[in-house]
């Protein structure tokens, strides 16, 4: 399956799987919104600090 779709697109057989675990873990995702938006060193930072607050309290329910 792997070799067939790797064939379709032109790509390496390791591309393929490259970009389906990217999408699985949602970097996709990430690397879209980047191309997006461009964030000031500030806003970066509050966004990263506000994601590492509700990871840590997803991972520790109270």
């Amino acid at each position: 399956m792997i070799k067939v779709r790797a064939a379709r697109l032109g790509l390496k057989e390791s591309e393929v799987v490259e970009d389906a675990v990217r999408r699985r873990l949602g970097l996709d995702l990430l690397e879209r919104l980047w191309e997006r938006h461009t964030f000031s060193n500030e806003e970066s930072n509050d966004i990263a600090l506000e994601a590492q607050h509700v990871t840590r309290n997803y991972r520790r329910p109270k």
